[in-house]
């Protein structure tokens, strides 16, 4: 069995990639998502284990120590990170998986594993960030210009990207990362076995 493809989606927080991801995963229920652990309290809605895994301060101080995380930020005051064994097991098995995290976590992974996709999501003005911002209500206006500086910075990054989607339309965003998955699934390297498999018929 050969081994999974994995994209990694990123993007400044507001620009609507775990929407985005959402609607990759709900046509493709055959993509494993990457359940990221954090030492934050979870948001009203969150399920422990679906959305992220929730843990202590002090777990996750003590998992970085191990070394257990592929990749690790703190972001506001709060870690997030994605399992290393977790994500070489679900490729190992040739599952397809994908991650929704932000983009120094997305570097760090570029730099743990090889291949993958990696796709940016901008927002389509500075304006709209910030009202996209504003609208979920849950912080003040100083840790909003605090994350829209932030996102003046990641902007910058895109560069390295494979990918970049311009979240003006939510529907057009998900149908854009849906396009990018089945363009990738059909690479011809990706394909190899199945290539040798049918030539092998006309010998």
């Amino acid at each position: 069995m050969g081994k999974g493809l994995f994209i990694v989606v990123s993007a400044p927080s507001g620009t609507g990639k775990s929407s985005i991801c959402r609607g990759l995963l709900k046509t493709h229920p055959e993509i494993k998502f990457s359940v990221s652990h954090t030492s934050r309290a979870p948001r009203p809605g969150e399920i422990d284990g679906k959305d992220y895994f929730f843990i202590s301060r002090k777990e996750f101080q003590q998992k970085i120590q191990r070394g257990e995380f592929i990749e690790w930020v703190k972001n506001y005051g709060h870690f997030y990170g994605s399992s290393r064994s977790a994500v070489e097991q679900v490729l190992k098995a040739g599952q397809d998986l994908l991650f929704d995290v932000e983009p120094r976590g997305a570097k760090k992974i570029k730099e743990s594993l090889r291949g993958g996709v990696y796709v940016f999501v901008l927002p389509p003005s500075g304006e709209e960030l910030l009202k996209r911002l504003r609208k979920r209500g849950c912080e003040s206006e100083a840790v909003i210009q605090k994350r829209f500086k932030q996102a003046e910075r990641e902007i910058k990054e895109i560069s390295w990207y494979d990918y970049i989607i311009v979240n003006q339309d939510l529907q057009k965003a998900i149908q854009q990362l849906k396009a990018i998955y089945i363009a990738e699934k059909c690479r011809r390297k990706r394909l190899n076995q199945e290539i040798k498999k049918i030539s092998n018929k006309f010998l």
